[in-house]
């Protein structure tokens, strides 16, 4: 899967927050929402082992949740694996 997966809730803090890191970053990204949706819940369990949202994708590598994603862009890390992916984004 290329491209930047987000699974989310509507009522989730971290989310928004990660949405609108990736949005300030110029990120397109593609949201599951997981609130009525158990089989793509159970589906993000069986791909990550994790009931927490959100839970962030660069192509298929599982970044984690925002806080990951707030380390990884601060240490410059997201940048590079955004280029990496060859994601389009702007600084």
């Amino acid at each position: 899967m290329k491209g930047v997966t987000l699974y989310s809730t509507r009522l989730c803090g971290f989310c928004t927050r990660a949405k609108l890191l990736l949005e300030a970053k110029g990120v397109a990204f593609t949201e599951v929402g997981l609130d009525r949706d158990p089989e793509a819940r159970q589906a993000l369990v069986d791909r990550t082992g994790q009931r927490t949202v959100p839970q962030i994708f660069v192509g298929e590598v599982h970044v984690g949740g925002f806080q990951e994603l707030a380390l990884l862009d601060r240490q410059g890390g997201l940048d590079e694996l955004l280029n990496s992916h060859e994601i389009a984004h702007s600084d």
